[in-house]
């Protein structure tokens, strides 16, 4: 067994040691210095410094047989290469003896396989299965791909994209969008992902079905160039009913049905442009068989504008279409669209150019730089087409050239960009020197310097005074402020002495700061009002302060009494506003109690013969004593029938 098995590993190293030899030596498969892919066996193959995409012949079908192709990868300097499997299937064979896949370095010698296993040897692969670990990390910046096929039955064969290691989120061109389940995606696509197999669904206004191929619907959408390739940034929101289909940088989407989530790629310049004015290299002037004029102008071009377009005459050659934005525009992508649904006329292919003066011309050469960039133009007469400018057009005027067309050039347009953002480079640091300043030596000068600041003298003295002059100028706004302020005050406060009402006695003198109406109008309605300080003095004579009414001893005029007199007594209210307002200085009077009965009625009890009682009244009262100076009651019952004592006294109800 350990024999067997060492024959085994024998036969394994000496495998790769061939395939290595056939990688790195020069034969019939030999690379060119440039580097790049060579062989029969090579299908779909975009390489660039930064990323690209590779496949055997014929994938997603079946590889030919007896065919190998060997593709060599180069990094930039200072960084190594990312290898992201797509696809790998390949006829298992014993040895790897019908079809293999080897990844070598050619400065190291060293192999590598897409498995990543520890558990497996470093050598060629030929399996049926994608690896379990899709990147593969390297530490070269080259590496050598070897693509080997004889007699076999199945298998598609290889797809592969790389990038190098400044994009550690790569993907595949495979991947779709239910591959992720976070809100928000951001990952990198590699270049070369547009020509390779796979659907999508919708269209760069509604979104994409999740279920289309990720990075191939970013180019649909105009996010990233196919040649390029780039970091896309997108959003699964929630899904709609129905996807519409559109064409849109050379690729098709389909229409599609309900689906759960929906893909919304994000693109930060991407408004429709207003254009100022259209010019054009002709136009049409039709007359219809009925004799109506129609005129296919220049400003018919308008996208949004219903019915025919914009044509050229017949017979024109060298058509052009100009459009002027008014100001200079970042124009990121450009939308066309034949004449109407009553005629057959569109633009197939086109190309752009663009001018900031509108007399120099320069031609739109894409991502490459080398060739005038021609676009795709439409398919029918009512479709709408979009094209995306990567890197966008900065300009103010923008010319399409028509190059094929369908029966006429007819043509409607819109551009789609933002405004530019202008950065200002930064101006080099030139650090001030000081002037120097000739000083008589009789009078030397003492200057302060502060480290880092460099002073003109000149300039100092300006800034000292406008500093100063400034300063002053606050202290003396601050000085009126402060005066107008304690003016006003001080005039309030003697507005408040002026206009009030000392206690008792009114102000009557009219002022401009007082005027006459808002003090009490003088009349025989007051009297005239002693001063206080006779009030308290003495008390009135006139009434009296006791709280017990006093009869004179003559019986016929009553004392003095602590009521207020009657005004028919000559009594007029003094101007006070209240009691409290003078307390001590004025006599006060009291309100008469309201009328009450006069005589209670009490109970009584039986009487001892011969005691003495007062007389009754007729109901059987007994009446109070007379008061005095008053006569006593004469009771005619009781003259007519004498002193009759009583032996019980009745009393009313209540």
């Amino acid at each position: 067994m350990r024999a067997g098995g060492g024959a085994a590993a024998a036969a394994c190293g000496a495998l790769v040691l061939a395939l290595l030899r056939r990688c790195l030596l020069l034969g019939p498969l030999a690379l060119r210095p440039a580097g790049g892919q060579d062989g029969d066996g090579c299908g779909h193959t975009l390489l660039t410094p930064h990323s690209g995409t590779l496949s055997s012949k014929n994938y997603p079908g079946t590889y030919p047989n007896h065919t190998a192709c060997r593709w060599r990868l180069r990094a930039p300097p200072g960084t190594s290469l990312l290898l992201a499997f797509g696809d790998i299937d390949l006829e298992p064979s014993e040895r790897c003896a019908r079809s293999s896949l080897l990844l070598a370095d050619p400065q190291a010698g060293t192999a590598y396989v897409p498995s990543m296993s520890p558990s497996l040897p470093a050598g060629p692969y030929c399996r049926n299965a994608v690896p379990t670990t899709p990147l593969l990390v390297t530490n070269s910046s080259t590496v050598t791909v070897l693509f080997n096929s004889t007699s076999h039955r199945s298998g598609r064969g290889l797809l592969l994209s790389y990038a190098t290691s400044q994009h550690p989120d790569l993907v595949s061109c495979l991947v779709r969008g239910t591959h992720y389940t976070q809100e928000h995606v951001s990952v990198y696509c590699p270049a070369g992902c547009k020509d390779i197999a796979g659907d999508i669904w919708g269209n760069p206004t509604q979104g994409y079905r999740d279920t289309s191929v990720l990075c191939k619907a970013a180019v649909h959408a105009g996010v990233i160039a196919d040649e390029l390739g780039g970091q896309v940034t997108l959003s699964r929101e929630k899904g709609i009913t129905l996807y519409e289909s559109a064409f849109a940088n050379g690729l098709h989407s389909r229409r599609g049905s309900l689906s759960e989530k929906r893909l919304i790629f994000h693109k930060a310049c991407g408004d429709a442009l207003e254009v100022a004015a259209f010019n054009a290299s002709s136009w049409w002037h039709e007359v219809d068989a009925l004799g109506q004029d129609r005129v296919w102008a220049a400003e018919r071009a308008t996208l949004g504008t219903a019915g025919h377009s914009w044509a050229t005459k017949p017979g024109t050659e060298a058509a052009w279409l100009e459009l002027d934005l008014g100001t200079r525009r970042n124009v990121t992508g450009i939308v066309t669209k034949g004449s109407s649904e009553h005629y057959d006329f569109y633009v197939t292919s086109y190309r752009v150019s663009s001018s900031r003066d509108g007399k120099n011309w320069r031609p739109y050469r894409g991502s490459g730089g080398q060739e005038d960039k021609v676009f795709e133009g439409n398919a029918d007469s009512h479709g709408e087409v979009s094209n995306a400018f990567i890197p966008p057009i900065v300009a103010r005027y923008v010319r399409v050239t028509p190059q094929s067309w369908h029966q006429r050039v007819a043509l409607k347009v819109a551009l789609v960009g933002c405004q530019p953002v202008r950065v200002r480079a930064p101006r080099p640091y030139v650090p001030s020197v000081p002037k120097e300043i000739t000083v008589p030596t009789s009078h030397p000068a003492t200057r302060t310097s502060i480290p880092g600041v460099a002073l003109d003298p000149e300039k100092a003295g300006s800034t000292l005074l406008v500093m100063l002059l400034i300063g002053g100028l606050v202290l003396l706004c601050s000085s009126l402020l402060l005066l107008v302020f304690l003016c006003r005050r001080k005039r309030k406060l003697a507005v408040e002495l002026t206009c009030g009402i000392t206690k008792g006695y009114p102000k009557l003198e009219s002022s401009p700061v007082c005027p006459l109406q808002s003090l009490p109008p003088p009349g025989p309605a007051l009297a005239p009002f002693p001063p206080p300080g006779h009030l308290a003095r003495g008390h009135s004579p006139e009434y009296a302060e006791p709280d017990l009414v006093q009869v004179s001893p003559g019986g016929a005029q009553p004392g003095p009494s602590t009521f207020r007199p009657l005004p028919d007594e000559g009594y007029t209210l003094p101007l006070v506003l209240s009691h409290y307002s003078v307390p001590g200085l004025h006599h006060e009077y009291a309100e008469p109690l309201p009328p009450e009965p006069e005589y209670a009625t009490p109970f009584s009890e039986p009487e001892p013969p011969g005691t003495r009682r007062s007389p009754r009244t007729p109901a059987g009262y007994d009446a109070p004593a007379p008061r005095p100076g008053e006569l006593p009651p004469r009771d005619t019952a009781t003259s007519q029938l004498g002193d009759c004592p009583l032996a019980h006294v009745y009393h009313e109800a209540l």
